[in-house]
């Protein structure tokens, strides 16, 4: 049985998506560079658990030919791999865009010539940082003042692409779509929000769910840039995984369209709500600090995701205070794998 190939298979969300797709019986071809720190211990895991299912090619996206060969087995692709922080893409605009539009190239290319669905990891950031709305202070948190956002910003708000990471994620989401239209190639976009969970080795630019929790675990203090009302969505890695999956086997009839992912208004926080959930989680204050807003940080981003529930008739998302409450018991039994996976950093988060 031909494979389904996950680029990035060894990441946060990737490992948790190849975990479902072999306990359901597929072959999965796991293709990741293990740059990231942590993400060898979840290519572990996944061996472990699925020894029969579970194959691995460690090489980067950026090797043409390497990708070409893992795309030619395969019979459908996740494609997760990427440069995944704003602050690093500033630091090294040319490896971001290397890594982001000049992989996701690659795999397109190989993909013309073994055309098979294929589902693309994209982002919020897409959509800019929507400066031009009006918001208004709801206690701890930023809420629109037009009420026509109750549902959050949908599919129709203009691509806005800013920072480094944001023009080389916007560019490759822009170029998956096309080559649907121009080449056939079976493709769906996912745009995705704050997605939080198991395995999820959270650091200061990137994966702020989870970075709050293991600090606060850890007794250490945490670093908010701004003033820590600002907004996400948040959703539960479980209920990502299975819109990735059902968008992939839906692919040939959605191909061509983008879709936002995320936890929705009801699964909508502030920062500063998220840590006193924990508090009320472990029992004792957080200790926290202020430094200013980092460039193009959205003060309230939240994802209208109605299109996609309809499109793949998704259930109702988790909703956020338990599944924070299931990401702090799986990093209190887990300590080993999820501290000892963390590179040093200061402490702080940009969310």
């Amino acid at each position: 049985m031909r494979p389904l190939l996950v680029t990035g298979g060894a990441g946060f969300i990737g490992c948790n998506l190849a975990d479902r797709l072999a306990a359901e019986g597929e072959n999965v071809l796991i293709y990741d560079s293990l740059a990231r720190p942590g993400v060898e211990s979840n290519l572990e895991w996944l061996r472990k658990r699925h020894p029969r299912r579970i194959a691995a090619i460690i090489a980067d996206v950026r090797n043409r030919a390497e990708v070409r060969h893992a795309v030619a087995d395969a019979a459908g692709v996740f494609h997760l791999a990427a440069q995944v922080a704003v602050t690093t893409s500033l630091q090294d605009p040319r490896e971001d865009f290397e890594v982001n539009l000049l992989g996701t190239l690659n795999v397109l290319e190989a993909l013309r010539h073994s055309p098979v669905p294929c589902v693309f990891a994209s982002t919020n950031k897409v959509y800019g940082d929507l400066d031009g709305r009006e918001l208004v202070l709801a206690g701890n948190a930023y809420t629109p003042e037009n009420t026509s956002l109750c549902h959050g910003v949908d599919e129709r708000q203009p691509l806005d692409f800013r920072t480094p990471y944001g023009c080389s994620k916007g560019a490759a989401d822009q170029y998956v779509l096309d080559y649907a239209r121009n080449f056939a190639v079976p493709t769906v976009v996912l745009r995705m929000s704050c997605i939080y969970g198991p395995r999820q080795f959270g650091t200061e630019d990137q994966g702020w769910v989870a970075h709050f929790a293991l600090r606060a675990l850890a007794g250490k203090p945490i670093t908010i840039y701004g003033d820590g009302r600002q907004v996400r969505d948040v959703l539960f890695v479980e209920d990502a995984v299975r819109t990735y999956v059902a968008a992939l086997r839906n692919a040939h009839r959605l191909a061509g369209q983008a879709f936002n992912l995320g936890g929705g208004p009801t699964n909508a926080i502030s920062l500063l709500l998220l840590i006193r959930h924990i508090e009320s989680l472990i029992g004792r204050p957080v200790e926290r600090y202020f430094a200013p807003w980092r460039p193009d940080d959205q003060r309230y981003y939240v994802s209208d995701t109605r299109r996609v529930h309809e499109a793949l008739e998704l259930p109702e998302p988790t909703p956020w205070r338990s599944g924070v409450a299931a990401l702090l018991r799986w990093l209190a039994g887990n300590r080993d794998v999820a501290f000892r996976s963390r590179p040093r950093t200061a402490g702080a988060v940009a969310a």
